[in-house]
């Protein structure tokens, strides 16, 4: 009877070891799967929670404060072929992101085109983000040198004087609103405003306009 239990007890435990591995390889063979559904719910919920907590949050005000600053430097502007376009040089700026605009003390802007170099100049420069628009505040001045174009005919050195210049360095242009003083040559105007397209050759003077041509003596 003693050995036909133990026959009894040895078949019973090699049945239950044959079910635990067959049990376990069953489990490590769809692990896999398990664990990577359990990876991708966990990752759905933390997105979803994410999103909802940043949906939440009221918007920022944009702020019109500088992100960055810089001390007596240069930023240079090239066209497509590196020529130089542009250079602008101040003793000190700031740049605001929210209107991409460089803010500038002491400002100097070297403006290359054609051949043809215009300097302008004031206490404080507002310039976009391209360089193409400066607006000069205080001791404004735009200086266009004078040149010879391609069939031999020169254009005498032209200044524009005054408060306040709003200068378009692409399509040379120079704007105000308050009282100017331009130069050309010889010749010498003052006026309450000014409407100057070079391109064009048109100068407009508006208000109190005072003038003095010499260019024939």
């Amino acid at each position: 009877m003693n050995s036909v239990a133990i026959s009894n007890s040895a078949l019973a435990f090699a049945t239950a070891v044959r079910w635990l591995r067959a049990a376990w390889y069953r489990t490590t063979m769809y692990l896999p799967v398990v664990l990577i559904v359990a990876l991708a719910l966990g990752t759905w919920w933390l997105a979803r929670n994410t999103a909802s907590s940043t949906a939440a949050e009221p918007e920022r005000p944009v702020l019109h404060e500088p992100d960055y600053f810089m001390r007596n430097f240069a930023v240079k502007n090239f066209d497509a072929q590196g020529q130089l376009r542009s250079e602008i040089t101040g003793s000190e700026g700031r740049h605001f992101p929210d209107t991409d605009v460089l803010e500038i003390d002491k400002a100097r802007i070297r403006s290359f085109k054609d051949g043809r170099l215009t300097v302008a100049t004031g206490d404080r420069a507002y310039s976009n983000g391209d360089g193409s628009q400066v607006q000069l505040v205080g001791n404004a001045l735009v200086v266009r040198e004078a040149s010879v174009d391609g069939k031999g005919v020169a254009t005498p050195r032209m200044e524009l004087r005054g408060e306040f210049l709003h200068a378009f360095l692409n399509t040379e242009k120079v704007i105000s609103h308050k009282p100017v003083t331009i130069v050309r040559g010889k010749d010498r105007f003052i006026a309450d405003s000014l409407d100057f397209d070079n391109l064009d050759g048109v100068l407009v003077l508006q208000g109190r306009v005072k003038g003095t041509l010499n260019s024939g003596r």
